[in-house]
């Protein structure tokens, strides 16, 4: 009796069917993420850092993969991190936001601790990508003048930036204006809802207009 004896083209013509075939369930491997925008900067010199209080960037993470090549936006299944909350802080969907505190340079982070691709996974990779937010220092002169304090009251959250700059907070804080100047402060709600503004000449929805003539305190209420 003949018996079939495969020969070594059989077996590789064979190997590749199987390693082609989509019923092997090859898995998709996360090889790298790439953070944008890769250098986010903040502020100028001319600005105080307590003014950049607030401003915010919407990262995206885009994940690389092999097997079959393919790039894809996993923004929502990294791990976000800042290294330096103080210059600026990231949240769990990427959104990137100055914290008016410090400045320099906060190395943010996006990272999948196991490689998946929403399918199948390849346990114990570690994959990360890095961005830049950089807070611009203050060089510039300090404004002298009236006084202007925002105070802050309700159970809610958010920040106020004003136009000119010289104000920038989510807590109680002052800034100093030239005599005169009329400031337009803006109220921004962070995971709650503006309730109203306390001590303005003017209110327009959000934002409190303040003609500064003299020392001025106003309270803002987020609920």
């Amino acid at each position: 009796m003949n018996r079939f004896r495969p020969s070594l083209a059989h077996l590789t013509a064979l190997a590749i069917l199987l390693w082609l075939s989509p019923s092997c369930a090859r898995e998709q491997i996360l090889f790298s993420i790439q953070v944008q925008p890769a250098v986010e900067t903040f502020g100028s010199t001319n600005t105080p850092v307590s003014a950049d209080a607030g401003l915010q960037v919407q990262l995206r993470a885009l994940g690389s993969y092999a097997h079959p090549p393919v790039t894809k936006d996993i923004t929502d299944q990294v791990a976000w991190d800042s290294n330096t909350p103080g210059i600026a802080t990231v949240t769990s969907t990427g959104l990137l936001t100055a914290t008016g505190q410090d400045c320099g340079d906060a190395l943010v982070s996006a990272t999948v601790v196991t490689n998946t691709n929403g399918n199948r996974s390849s346990s114990g990779a570690v994959v990360t990508g890095y961005m830049t937010a950089t807070v611009v220092c203050f060089t510039g002169s300090i404004t002298t003048g009236p006084a202007l304090t925002v105070d802050f009251a309700g159970a809610g959250a958010g920040t106020v930036t004003s136009s000119p700059p010289g104000l920038g907070c989510a807590s109680t804080c002052t800034g100093n204006f030239p005599s005169g100047t009329q400031v337009t402060l803006t109220a921004s709600p962070n995971g709650s809802t503006f309730g109203s503004w306390v001590g303005c000449d003017a209110v327009a929805g959000q934002t409190c207009t303040v003609d500064l003539s003299s020392a001025r305190t106003v309270t803002v209420t987020f609920n």
